[in-house]
């Protein structure tokens, strides 16, 4: 439910036990990036059906799997970089992540970002740089809001391999071996108006 950062202008340093508290009394999300924490604003309807699209098709497609499909009220620890992010999607299948009642997982298998004008360069670059020191982490996806364009990252045999996907194809996750059509993903979607969000 939501899809953009907003700096917050203290600068000084927060522990992560100090902003799990803080984030368990919050009104509003905020995602944590060593020390510093950052506010999240409310998205538009194209986010949030494009959201319910993809969990909707995950969830159908590992329903008899020991898999779990998330959105974006469950955070992402990422132990290595120091960070708490709110992933639009997730999928995991790591049985610790699937029992318990913890407002974060540790080990997603496929990560899903739907981009915005404001948060595109930060979720192609630095947070993708982030979230590569999950050592679970087979695939990230990067959804556009203002055309039919999707990004999808893939380690394959060690290495990162990118596939763009436009309008007409089939799309794959190979992380949790899934294809569908493009139309499925943005079914009921109306596009936002403006420059594109930098999907390559």
């Amino acid at each position: 439910m939501v899809n953009q950062m907003i700096a917050n202008p203290k600068f000084f340093y927060i522990s992560p036990e100090d902003y799990l508290e803080g984030e368990r009394e919050s009104p509003i999300k905020h995602e944590y990036r060593r020390g510093l924490v950052y506010a999240m604003v409310g998205a538009k309807k194209p986010h949030v059906i494009l959201t319910g699209n993809l969990a909707r098709l995950l969830g159908n497609h590992l329903e008899a799997r020991p898999c779990v499909v998330m959105t974006s009220d469950m955070k992402v620890r990422l132990e290595e970089a120091d960070c708490y992010y709110y992933p639009d999607v997730l999928v995991t299948c790591d049985p610790k992540d699937l029992v318990g009642t913890e407002d974060y997982i540790y080990s997603p298998k496929l990560l899903i970002e739907v981009l915005s004008k404001s948060t595109s360069k930060f979720d192609r670059g630095e947070k993708f740089t982030d979230y590569q020191t999950c050592a679970s982490l087979e695939e990230y996806v990067l959804v556009s809001q203002t055309e039919q364009a999707i990004e999808v990252r893939s380690l394959i045999n060690g290495e990162w391999q990118i596939a763009n996907y436009g309008v007409g194809d089939r799309v794959v996750f190979h992380s949790v071996g899934w294809s569908g059509d493009m139309q499925a993903i943005y079914d009921k979607v109306t596009l936002v108006k403006g420059p594109t969000e930098e999907i390559a």
